[in-house]
């Protein structure tokens, strides 16, 4: 190896490489034998090493060949061996497993096409089913064939039709949104059942129920918009659209005053239907929850816990949403009532529109227990507004009323009473809810649901009102208090003929008063034909008639909303104040009994009269205003004291100074006062508490003082009925110095007793036209007695000599007369007998009794007592003791001056 190793690797570079002429080459110029021998035995050492090694690679290399032509043969004979069992064995068999394989890969396949052929197919089915509003299933086959999808999601068409049925249960969301929206204002139980259960298979349950709140305010929009909108467009009558585009705010704005009442009729009942249809909803919900809650093992205990999560939401929603619904309802309907300026609207109109808002309030409360503070505010705003106005015109009627009354008598049952009158029918329903919602918050517990309950299976409570509303107008005519309607019809005809009464008067009355039929005056004829049947029946006039409406129809407004009930029972009073005044500046206004010293008018009855011309009359009007003058608006309030009608003599001795009229006036007040009387109750119920003591005071120092006006009323025709002047002459002349004692009595007795016959006479004949009631023949008699009285004290006083004997003679005149009046009249005691008597018994007092009597008596003036002191003491006592009477009589009378 070390011999190898030593070759020049030359040696080894290529097979082209010459070896012999490289070594001569090799060799140096100066040839050297035994360095070249020994050069030339090293390269046969060399070549001999290198031929030994390759001849023992060439045997290697031989017998490598010879292997190899073996395994040669080998493998020729294992490749035949191959080929023949390849032929014989393995093609069959594996063919065979070959197809058994793509036979089981096509049966899976055929499989698969199976399934995604209805796959396929589904969207035609689904579109049948939410035509047929079958939404669960319509849910349910989604579900399942997008269950379905997924399976076979890596075929490209599979791909595709999973995406599809994404889009059409986003279809199917939108379509149950649309159905969800339909219950808002026609709940079907079916209809919102198959809602429902869509959702819950969505488990949108809880989404389906903010969507539905949703939808419920849409609808309340777009409902209350559509009404407004249909009446807008009516009343405009063009195909004008900038309607459309108009906030509903100003769209109420554009309501003519016809159409008012049936617009907001329409717009209750479109509003009553989606709080029927919510009422409707919560119903469904809870008795859904009722049954689930009843049914056995619904559920495991994880979804049970999930339901009741839902269902406390469901419901929490619900209830949230009433308040909503009815805040929303509320300003819908003030934007309408605010929309419009009511206060020239008839009664009868205004009325109903607060009958409307009442019932609507009363949903209200049953709905969602609200007190509707909104509509309270605003109908508070308009019936302010318009009951002012109405107010100042209904005062102004009246006025015009009483300047126009011939103060005859109105014919009415003998049984009249105000609850015949139409005006007054609601007063039997006072205790109904549909008067006021908020008038018993115990009781609303058994009535709570009364509207939708009643009107569950149809109908309108809003339609029901009206209806009402109608039936009533059509029994004013028989409720007024005729006896029958041919009657009525002949005193409609008496009254027509009748020439006193100005054409226009009566066209005012029917214009102003919104249409009612009033019961009209009738002429002295028919008064005289029905007196025998009716005799007792109340004694009123056409006027008084037209305050108890009136009175009537503010206690209705009254009644129905409570807020303005001070500003109503106000106004009220002042029909009543004036009225009085009226009958006062009529007939009882009169200086002659200022100077009587009978005290004809209360401290209390002249209060009241101050205060009434203080605070209603307008004196300036009149040019009656001697102080200040008062500011416009002050004036505003006011109105223009009544001036009797000039068909209305008070002066004629034949028809004993206007009796027959007096006694309508006066017994009319009285009865007008008895009406209140009998409303007090009614009126301090509605009464804030605050103001009871306005009502109460009203009663106690106006109502009350009614029948103290028959004092300076009658004391009138009492003055002027005797001629009190023609006895004072009789007196006169007739001697009482006489010395002895007489047993026949004085002429001027039978004289004043004659007339006394006579007026008895002329009052029969006045109550043949006019009934007159005892009290009023009372104090008719009471004055004419006292009258007479204190003539004949008056007489007596005007003595200038007189005995025993003639004081004797005046006591049997004064006896005389009693005894036949006693026989004239059934009054007792008679008025003023002691003021005479007395007079007569103080000649026999003693100078110290009469200086007691001077002190004692002060009802006689200073003439008789000075008369008394002068003709009967005169002969009894010394100068200076009469003088110290006559200074006593003084000191008494100087206070009066």
């Amino acid at each position: 190896q070390e011999i190898i190793d030593s070759i020049e690797e030359v040696y080894f570079s290529s097979d082209s490489f010459d070896t012999v002429q490289y070594e001569l080459e090799k060799l140096p110029p100066d040839l050297n034998l035994l360095e070249l021998e020994e050069y030339r035995d090293k390269l046969k050492r060399q070549q001999a090493a290198v031929s030994t090694t390759c001849r023992e690679e060439l045997e290697r290399v031989t017998s490598l060949q010879t292997n190899l032509q073996l395994a040669a043969v080998i493998c020729t004979n294992a490749r035949r061996q191959l080929r023949s069992a390849k032929e014989g064995f393995t093609e069959a068999s594996l063919g065979l497993l070959a197809n058994q394989r793509r036979r089981q890969l096509l049966t899976g396949l055929l499989k698969s096409l199976r399934t995604i052929k209805p796959l396929q197919r589904t969207d035609v089915r689904l579109s049948e089913m939410l035509e047929e509003e079958d939404y669960s299933g319509a849910i349910q086959l989604c579900l399942e064939c997008q269950k379905a999808a997924s399976t076979f999601k890596h075929y490209n068409c599979i791909s595709e039709l999973n995406s599809k049925l994404q889009d059409t249960l986003e279809q199917i969301e939108e379509q149950l949104d649309v159905a969800l929206s339909k219950t808002c204002k026609h709940f079907d139980v079916s209809h919102y059942t198959k809602v429902q259960l869509a959702y819950k298979l969505l488990g949108k349950t809880q989404t389906a129920m903010d969507q539905l709140h949703m939808h419920f305010t849409q609808a309340i929009h777009n409902t209350v918009f559509q009404v407004v909108l249909g009446y807008v467009e009516l009343c405009a009558g063009n195909a004008d659209t900038k309607f459309q585009k108009m906030p509903y705010k100003d769209l109420c704005t554009h309501i003519t005053t016809d159409s008012y009442i049936p617009c907001l009729t329409d717009l209750c009942k479109a509003l009553w239907e989606v709080m029927l249809s919510y009422h409707l909803t919560m119903q469904w919900h809870d008795e859904h929850y009722k049954e689930e809650e009843t049914t056995p093992g619904a559920g495991n205990a994880e979804g049970s816990d999930e339901s009741t999560v839902g269902r406390s939401y469901v419901k929490k929603k619900l209830e949230h949403g009433l308040t909503r619904i009815w805040q929303d309802v509320q300003l819908k309907v003030k934007a309408y009532l605010l929309g419009t300026d009511v206060s020239n609207f008839k009664y009868d109109d205004f009325i109903v529109v607060l009958d409307v808002i009442s019932r609507l309030m009363q949903v209200g409360e049953e709905f969602c227990g609200s007190k509707s503070e909104l509509l309270q505010e605003s109908i508070k705003r308009q019936s302010v507004n318009y009951f002012k106005n109405y107010h100042r015109t209904r005062l102004e009627e009246l006025r015009m009323f009483l300047e126009n009354e011939t103060w005859e008598l109105c014919p009415v049952k003998s049984n009249f009473s105000i609850a015949q009158l139409h005006e007054f029918r609601f007063m039997g329903q006072c205790r109904s809810p549909s008067v006021s919602p908020s008038r018993q918050p115990e009781s609303t517990e058994p009535v709570e649901l009364c509207l939708f309950e009643q009107y569950l299976q149809g109908g309108n409570p809003f339609e029901m009102q009206i209806d009402n509303k109608e039936e009533e107008t059509e029994d004013v005519l028989a409720s007024n208090g005729y006896e029958s309607d041919e009657l009525e019809k002949s005193v409609y005809q008496d009254y027509d003929s009748d020439s006193d009464v100005p054409e226009e008067l009566k066209q005012d009355y029917v214009d102003e008063q919104t249409g009612d039929g009033p019961v009209k005056s009738v002429s002295r004829e028919t008064l005289r034909s029905r007196k025998r049947s009716d005799y007792n029946a109340p004694i009123l006039t056409n006027t008084t008639l037209n305050v108890i409406r009136l009175v009537g129809k503010y206690m209705q407004m009254m009644n129905i909303l409570k807020p303005i009930a001070f500003d109503v029972i106000h106004c009220v009073s002042q029909l009543f104040d004036y009225y009085l005044y009226a009958v006062y500046t009529f007939f009882g206004r009169n200086d002659m009994y200022e100077s009587s010293g009978l005290g004809l008018i209360s401290s209390r009855l002249r209060t009241t009269l101050s205060r009434i011309q203080e605070s209603l009359i307008d004196m300036e009007a009149g040019g009656e205003n001697t102080g200040p003058h008062a500011s416009p608006e002050e004036r505003k309030e006011k109105v223009p004291s009544p001036h009797l009608s000039q068909l209305v003599i008070l002066m004629s001795s034949d028809t004993l100074y206007g009796l027959a009229e007096r006694v309508v006036a006066t017994e009319s007040l009285v009865f007008l006062a008895e009406q209140f009387e009998f409303l007090q109750p009614h009126l301090d119920t509605t009464m804030p508490s605050a103001k009871k003591p306005f009502l109460q005071q009203f009663y106690s120092q106006t109502v009350s003082t009614a029948s103290e006006l028959r004092k300076p009323i009658y004391w009138i025709v009492a003055a002027k009925a005797i001629d009190y002047e023609q006895m004072l002459l009789l007196m006169a002349g007739v001697k009482w110095d006489i010395k002895e004692i007489m047993s026949q009595h004085n002429v001027y007795v039978d004289v004043l007793l004659k007339e006394f016959e006579k007026f008895n006479q002329r009052l029969g004949d006045v109550s043949k036209i006019v009934r007159i009631p005892l009290p009023v023949s009372n104090v008719l008699w009471e004055h004419c007695i006292r009258l007479a009285n204190r003539t004949l004290v008056e007489g007596y006083a005007n003595v200038k000599k007189c005995s025993n004997e003639g004081r004797a003679l005046m006591q049997l005149d004064f006896q005389q007369f009693l005894m036949k009046l006693e026989k004239l009249t059934d009054l007792r005691p008679i008025p003023d007998k002691e003021f005479v008597e007395t007079y007569i018994k103080a000649y026999y007092l003693t100078e110290n009794d009469m200086e007691q009597f001077i002190k004692n008596h002060r009802e006689y003036s200073m003439k008789q007592l000075t008369n008394l002191v002068n003709v009967c003491l005169g002969s009894h006592i010394n100068k200076k003791a009469r003088q110290k009477l006559l200074a006593a009589i003084d000191d008494i009378d100087r206070p009066k001056r």
